[in-house]
């Protein structure tokens, strides 16, 4: 699929005003993933709504980060869960939910075509059971969600195969991390965003295969490097300049790294020196005929956004597992599956799944699905495991439901349902409990003006035998004593009180770091604003001039270098 603009249709965003282009190339895809029933294809029409807008539609449908205290609806059991005790969901502990204990058709029903079919799609939600948390093989790392195969983590986020960690999102095989961002096969990490195969790294940006360095971006092969920008395999750098072994160590003890004083000071200075140095106009590695952010061998993707190796003829993908193909509009999609479409957090062997929700593992011929596994030729169905020919939860005969499921969607068709992803407004949770208010902030009042639901105070206050502003820490971690763990912290910023676990001071006192002034959330709002918004614009190369397409506005200052001319230049 190389994307073409010859045969284009523009078409205005019903919610944004915004427009957005159509083309030939999307229209063969719509036709392709639109479902057949006794030989007759029921078209997915063109969208409603712009990229954006369905992207921000999608993921008001996840809750990441927010987590609560509740208890089982089954057991009365105590739960940590992504869903609120006020939530109109009904919450099960997954361990029951995962167990022939729990059947979800046991709550099918009949589909009423007297009403629309989002009602009553929203109703079953309602009754349906949800696992309390979104965690598979996980050991000692109750306070995670969306991760799988995670040990001894905690407040670790959509990430899988963490050991030891904390405070990391979307982190893969990664050990000892602390505060990541986007890392992959890192270990002894902190404050990394974006990086690869690094060691003992702190504050990297866009680099991998470094180790032992200090405030690196877009770095490759380094070594004992600090404060420095667009460095192949180099060592004993500072601010780009080459340095002997005993001078730069000497040089690097002026910086006081293991103060918090000093710290701030150096990142000033790296906030300053940015600037100075050219950037690359995309991370795309190894791909071909691809435009978007972080695409990684890879062909035929166009505005994607972190793909992973072997994705291939996609569009609008935030975040592609490996060998994601022929699929569109999707969030945390993939690992060997096609024609997915409006998906989000589906995976793992999963086929022509329209839709839907979490809906992963070898699952197949899903429209209207949510948080389904090991399931096929399901439609409007929650929670159904190892099933298939299912209907609003309610089983039926493959006949049967071959000749039920068009008249659905004839129905939906006439209430101009069909084509579109769920409505946001019957999502279970509030605006700015979901990813969407990383990625599209609105305040309170532009939240209600939308008709969507807003959560006050999303975190409950950390407690302590004392609370102490940010600002009286000890301002090196050897000064720090033991019972800072009964302590709770008033963040500088925020002004929310937060703890200090025993693994985090270890980890302080291993790597001789003092401890943060911020909240976790203050820490990781941080991290996502050095990463620039996952939008393309169109640019000219600051030395050639020719075209290019990146994350850098053009009203940004960055020297941005084509990948001719930054290759050129740092080579």
């Amino acid at each position: 699929m190389i994307e073409s603009y010859s045969d284009s249709t523009m078409k205005k965003c019903k919610q944004c005003n915004t427009g957005f282009e159509v083309t030939d190339p999307d229209r063969t895809f719509y036709d392709q993933v639109s479902p057949v029933f006794d030989n007759k294809k029921y078209t997915i029409p063109e969208p409603t709504l712009c990229p954006d807008c369905r992207q921000q539609r999608r993921m008001i449908w996840r809750n990441d980060r927010n987590l609560y205290e509740r208890k089982c609806d089954s057991t009365d059991k105590k739960l940590i869960s992504l869903y609120s005790p006020n939530s109109e969901i009904t919450v099960y502990d997954k361990e029951i939910w995962w167990s022939d204990q729990f059947d979800a058709k046991k709550y099918g029903r009949d589909f009423d075509f007297d009403k629309p079919f989002f009602e009553q799609f929203h109703e079953l939600m309602l009754n349906v059971p949800m696992p309390h948390i979104m965690t598979v093989d996980t050991e000692n790392s109750l306070y995670t969600n969306y991760n799988a195969g995670n040990k001894n983590c905690y407040l670790c986020f959509a990430g899988n195969y963490l050991e030891d960690s904390l405070y990391c999102y979307n982190a893969e095989k990664s050990k000892d991390c602390v505060d990541c961002l986007f890392v992959f096969e890192n270990e002894c990490c902190y404050e990394c965003i974006q990086s690869e195969n690094c060691y003992n790294c702190k504050f990297v940006l866009h680099s991998k295969n470094c180790s032992d360095s200090w405030f690196l971006e877009d770095c490759t092969g380094c070594k004992n490097c600090t404060f420095c920008f667009n460095l192949k395999n180099k060592q004993y750098c500072i601010l780009n300049k080459q340095y002997s072994k005993e001078n730069y160590f000497n040089e690097l003890d002026k910086y006081k790294l293991n103060t918090y004083s000093g710290l701030q000071k150096a990142t000033r200075q790296w906030t300053e020196e940015k600037i100075k140095y050219i950037k690359r106009a995309n991370h795309n590695l190894m791909s071909e005929n691809c435009t978007g952010e972080y695409i990684f061998q890879s062909k035929n993707c166009h505005e994607c956004f972190t793909l992973s190796k072997g994705c291939e003829d996609c569009k609008y993908i935030l975040n592609g597992f490996p060998r994601l193909k022929d699929s569109y509009d999707c969030t945390y999609c993939g690992e060997d599956s096609s024609l997915l479409y409006e998906s989000m957090g589906g995976g793992a062997g999963c086929y022509h799944m329209l839709f839907s929700n979490v809906c992963c593992i070898n699952t197949s011929n899903i429209i209207y699905g949510i948080i389904c596994f090991r399931t096929q030729n399901c439609f409007g169905c929650i929670g159904i495991q190892n099933d298939k020919y299912c209907i609003l939860n309610k089983q039926y005969s493959k006949e049967e439901y071959e000749k039920l499921v068009p008249k659905i969607i004839e129905h939906m068709i006439k209430t101009k349902e069909w084509g579109e992803f769920p409505p946001a407004h019957f999502s279970p949770f509030a605006y700015n409990e979901t990813i969407a208010q990383e990625h599209f902030p609105l305040n309170k009042e532009e939240v209600l003006n939308m008709g969507l639901k807003w959560k006050e105070n999303t975190k409950k206050t950390a407690n302590g035998d004392k609370i102490i502003p940010a600002s009286r820490l000890p301002d090196e971690i050897s000064k720090v004593p033991d019972d800072i763990l009964n302590w709770a912290i008033e963040c500088e910023v925020s002004k929310k009180p937060f703890k200090i676990i025993s693994q985090e001071l270890k980890f302080y006192r291993k790597h001789n770091l003092p401890i943060p002034h911020l909240h976790p959330d203050e820490r990781y709002s941080n991290r996502i604003r050095l990463r620039n918004p996952r939008k393309l614009f169109s640019r000219k190369c600051h030395k050639c001039s020719s075209n290019i397409q990146t994350t850098y506005n053009p009203n940004r200052p960055e020297k941005i270098y084509c990948e001719d001319c930054y290759l050129k230049e740092v080579y």
